[in-house]
């Protein structure tokens, strides 16, 4: 069991350190997932509601 008063070195909630990027439909900032880490580059929508709101890709 780890102790609680011992500094943790590891990333713990700190959000303010993670990359962001803005939604390609509203603008919306988006941070950074670790679902999205394989595919971050190709992140384009914050939400499915964006997604079916796209515009034609040219």
């Amino acid at each position: 069991m780890p102790e609680r008063n011992k500094p943790q070195r590891d990333f713990k909630g700190n959000k303010a350190h993670l990359p962001s990027k803005p939604c390609a439909v509203c603008g919306r900032t988006m941070t950074w997932r670790k679902a999205w880490a394989k595919n971050w580059e190709e992140v384009r929508y914050c939400s499915d509601a964006c997604r079916a709101r796209k515009g034609p890709t040219t």
